[in-house]
């Protein structure tokens, strides 16, 4: 009995002990951080039990067992207390089995993780995430022996996981992500054989994915995506892995196949593969995942036809085989970034949809922009219950768009554009309850149908998912509809619901209709774009077109490029009071423009250029204070620019040439400080050109051609040039340029017009003989174009490979060498092509574009090459390199020009190759034509005969017209070289 009472009493004090202890290390764990908010404000020595401090869990013994602070948030202001929550926010498509709400707790500590925290030796969970914790985890927490969770996502950790530690044995979660954390997965975790969750995910691990991975046998969750990982997806993954539930690696640099292993992997519910450089096929093995909910393997590299066993995954909701929106934000200004999310979608794959996919019972959403081989149209989509989304845009699809999909009640988003589908649109049609209804693009006849309709068996709430209970298909539902509704002018950016139909470029006849949106998503939240532009509409305007207009926040219509008649309303003004973009440019309306013009106060966009409107330019337009755009050229419009025009302070285009327009330029137009384009050109207007214009800083483009203006020319840098001022003999700083007659070539060109919503431009310049050049220099200077552009893609990527080629001479060495491949006659060393470029001096240059400049080189005299030197910052590693020279190695040709040698370091990079003289293309054509090329009209000419008889005509005009594309100078429309491939893959004809 006393040996008892001794145990006893013992084992007391050991417990009061252990307890004491945990205290102490709690209040040097507090000591250790900041608390702004107050959340240990009851964490004192003096107060209450330590099991009762806010956040600590204690055991039957008083010991502490968990550590539970939930961080980030909102604070009292409403806005983030955490950088973490909004960081984690911009991964919308992140942590299916993991994401969690962190913004309803008002608590954020921030400081070091003391080491105090390894003394609780009873700890099993220590989960601290969406704090404003940093610096390395302390080396004594990898040592705790009885830990079962670490959990510090959302921080600000920084250093590299221990590569040797003893304790964690029993870890069934290590949640690191979203820190700072970098260097490569370390074999020291093979040890944690008991991990169900491991989350690296948004750090800056790079080296490869270990295969030990796989053997994690209860392993859940694996979290690695943007990271800079690379190498292949080890297929160790595949062979224990019937628990992995959760596989997420996007936004890294993987390269190879996707492991057909993961086709054991029979409970895996998501594969996020996005934004890598996979290549090969998708493996028929991936069909065995019946559980699978979420597929995504965009942005990438990968070929091949789409298996039609993946029709076997019976849960499938969502399927991403291509994304033309960059899931990755931006990484400039992020540290916690490490990957450029700069990456362009690589993916073609052959042949349809399977009609095993498009049938699927489950399915919520197909995303497969620009990525098919030209096929067939699905026919067959089951009984689609629970279809919402369908991007087939781009494609090249044939055939008719099939009535199957009126079966699908759930549908609100189907993009069509941009295919070769023929036919009638079917009324049956669920158009009116769709957010997005484009079918653009193609050639569709008949009329636009009024559509059947009573009621919307669904529509889509106007809110996001950012912050609701997270699921992943929801969450691609939602993002994928917010990207795409950014880029809607005018209506995409105001909030609320967004309503998109577009039928542009196509054959449809017939009179306007009422538009096809439904009662039911009508509102003061929603706006409403109906585009109709570049078909054969006939009809007075607007028809019924307006109908429910007033019933909307915002209404964009442009039914521009048609054949539409008769006159606009006289009470426009109160027809359409939410009109913000209207454009009716390239029709056959008359009459007059009504004054109730004025009425429309939230117009930004007006044009009804390129019609027959005569009479004056109502004063009242100056009313519409928000105007941005205003575009009446092209009219016989007559009378004086009425001087409230200079009111209208938020213009930036002022459009009015090609009319019979009289009297001065009114000097109020001075004050308009965002005017950007003032187009005045072809009237009969008298006096002099306001001065104060010369002071309008914006305006880059100015024309007032062809006039009756007076007096001197106002000064303005490069704008004002006699070339902006033609066809005013009395303007005296020009008086020896200028032609009393206007010509019928003299009109002011400017871009072409847009299909788009977005304000379209001035008419393009009528044909003219003088200067033109003849179709074999165009056929040929386009075609050397092209091929130019892709020897320097094909150079650039084998100049890589070779650079970072273990075996390469020039890749372990910074000496300043040039490997030759042809010879030349004279010596050419490093210093050679300094020399000769004058050190690049630009006076040398004779070229600039993406990859670039390039420079004139006279090695020796009479000896002349072309240098191009690479701009580093352009390039993202060597296995992008890898992947694309790959893609683009099948190219042959055998007029490319010749590849004299190269240098390669990591501080300059530059290619030699022979020298062609004749300037630059651009300028060339713009010297030698002064009118805009009929390339349908004359495309005959510009081939050879055999050629044109054989080639379908119109794949033969696009290889034309991307032969010219290339050569533009703005990078952002200038295609890149695997979107020229991706095209003449697309054009290539299947007996290829």
């Amino acid at each position: 009995m006393l040996l008892f009472l001794s145990l006893l009493i013992l084992f007391t004090n050991s417990v009061v002990s252990g307890s004491d202890s945990d205290k102490s290390a709690l209040l040097q764990f507090k000591t250790s951080i900041s608390d702004p908010y107050g959340a240990l404000s009851n964490w004192v020595s003096n107060g209450s039990s330590h099991c009762s401090w806010f956040g600590v869990t204690c055991d039957s013994n008083s010991r502490v067992s968990a550590l539970n602070i939930t961080g980030g948030g909102r604070g009292n202001s409403g806005s983030f207390s955490s950088s973490s929550c909004a960081k984690i926010a911009q991964f919308p498509l992140y942590g299916l089995g993991i994401r969690r709400n962190c913004y309803d707790s008002n608590v954020k500590l921030v400081g070091l993780i003391s080491p105090a925290v390894a003394k609780l030796s009873e700890l099993r969970v220590l989960s601290l995430p969406f704090n404003e914790l940093s610096g390395e985890i302390p080396i004594e927490i990898w040592g705790m022996e009885k830990l079962e969770v670490l959990d510090l996502e959302g921080n600000g950790v920084t250093g590299s996981l221990l590569s040797h530690f003893k304790g964690l044995k029993g870890l069934r979660v290590l949640n690191l992500g979203f820190n700072a954390i970098s260097g490569e997965i370390p074999n020291s975790l093979s040890g944690c054989m008991s991990l169900q969750i491991l989350n690296l995910a948004g750090n800056r691990v790079n080296g490869s994915v270990p295969g030990f991975v796989g053997e994690f046998r209860d392993l859940q969750g694996l979290y690695l995506s943007f990271n800079q990982l690379s190498g292949p997806v080890p297929k160790e993954i595949g062979v224990g892995c019937t628990k992995l539930e959760y596989l997420e690696l996007a936004g890294n640099s993987l390269i190879g196949g996707i492991p057909s292993s993961l086709g054991n992997c029979s409970g895996l519910r998501s594969l996020i593969l996005y934004s890598n450089l996979l290549q090969e096929v998708i493996p028929v093995e991936l069909g065995r995942l019946n559980e699978l909910e979420v597929l995504d393997v965009s942005r990438n590299s990968l070929s091949g036809s789409i298996p039609a066993e993946l029709g076997n995954c019976s849960n499938l909701s969502i399927l991403v085989l291509s994304n033309l929106f960059d899931p990755l934000p931006s990484s400039e200004g992020d540290p916690y970034l490490g990957q450029s999310s700069s990456s362009d979608e690589f993916n073609f794959l052959e042949g349809a949809i399977p009609a095993e996919i498009a049938t699927l019972p489950k399915l919520k959403m197909i995303w497969a922009p620009r990525v098919l081989s030209p096929g067939n149209l699905p026919s067959n989509w089951g009984s689609c219950d629970n279809l919402e989304m369908v991007n087939f845009g781009q494609n090249l699809f044939n055939g008719e768009i099939s009535e199957a999909f009126t079966h699908c009640r759930k549908l609100h988003f189907l993009d069509l554009s941009s295919n070769r589908l023929t036919g009638e649109l079917s009324e049956k049609l669920l158009a009116p309850c769709t957010t997005v209804f484009d079918v653009s693009g193609n050639a569709l006849s008949g009329s636009i149908p009024r559509f059947n309709y009573t009621a919307c068996p669904h529509i889509p709430s106007s809110s996001g998912y950012l912050f609701e209970s997270y699921d992943l298909p929801s969450a691609y539902l939602s993002f994928l509809a917010d990207k795409w509704k950014v880029g809607v002018p005018f209506i995409g950016d105001v909030g609320g619901r967004t309503v998109y139909h577009s039928f542009g470029g196509n054959n449809f006849t017939g009179d306007l209709q009422s538009m096809p949106i439904g009662l039911d998503t009508l509102g003061e939240q929603t706006g409403y774009a109906f585009l109709a532009v570049g078909n054969k509409l006939t009809g007075p305007f607007p028809g019924d077109l307006l109908e429910k207009c007033n019933g909307l926040n915002s209404m964009v219509i442009n039914v521009s490029n048609n054949e539409i008649t008769g006159q606009i309303p006289a009470d426009i003004g109160s027809l359409c009071k939410s009109l913000q973009l209207l454009d009716v440019s390239g029709n056959l309306i008359a009459g007059t423009i009504p004054p109730s013009f004025g009425d429309l106060t939230s117009l930004v966009s007006l044009d009804l250029s390129r019609n027959m409107l005569q009479g004056p330019i109502p004063n009242n337009m100056g009313q519409m204070r928000g105007l941005k755009y205003l575009s009446l050229g092209g009219n016989n419009l007559n009378g004086s620019i009425p001087t409230s025009l200079g009111q209208l302070h938020s213009l930036e285009v002022l459009e009015l040439y090609s009319n019979s327009l009289s009297g001065e330029i009114p000097k109020g137009l001075v004050n308009l400080s965002n005017l950007t384009v003032l187009l005045l050109n072809n009237n009969k207007l008298s006096g002099q050109i306001p001065p104060g214009l010369a002071n309008v800083t914006t305006l880059s483009a100015f024309n007032v051609s062809f006039n009756n203006l007076s007096g001197p020319l106002p000064s303005k840098d490069n704008l004002m040039k006699c070339s902006s001022v033609l066809g005013n003999p009395l303007l005296r700083s020009c008086r020896m340029f200028s032609l009393s007659v206007p010509s019928s070539d003299s009109q002011t060109t400017v871009n072409s017009l847009d299909s788009s919503a977005t304000p379209p431009s001035s008419p393009p310049p009528k044909s003219g003989n003088s200067s033109a050049f003849n179709s074999i220099e165009i056929a040929s200077i386009t075609s050397a174009s092209a091929i130019f552009s892709v020897l320097i893609a094909l150079i650039i990527l084998f100049v890589y490979t070779r650079k970072w080629n273990t075996g390469s001479r020039i890749g372990g060495s910074t000496r300043k060498e040039v490997t030759i491949f042809t010879d030349i006659g004279v010596p050419l060393s490093f210093e050679d092509v300094v020399r000769a470029t004058g050190s690049f001096n630009a006076s040398n240059c004779i070229g600039s574009g993406g990859f670039g400049a390039t420079y004139k080189a006279e090695i020796s005299p009479g000896v002349l090459v072309a240098i191009k030197r690479l701009a580093i910052g352009r390039f993202q590693g060597v296995q992008q390199f890898d992947a694309e020279i790959k893609t683009l190695g099948r190219l042959r040709h055998p007029n490319l020009v010749t590849l004299i040698g190269y240098h390669a370091s990591e501080t300059e990079m530059f290619l030699i190759y022979n020298y062609l003289p004749g300037g630059n293309l651009e300028k060339f054509i713009q010297e030698r034509s002064t009118r805009a090329v009929d390339w349908r009209g004359r495309a005959k000419e510009f081939f050879t005969a055999g050629l044109w008889d054989v080639g379908p005509h119109d794949d033969l005009v696009e290889v034309l017209h991307l032969a010219l594309v290339c050569t533009v100078e703005s990078l952002s429309t200038r295609p890149t070289m695997k979107q020229v491939v991706r095209r003449l893959k697309q054009l290539q004809p299947p007996s290829c």
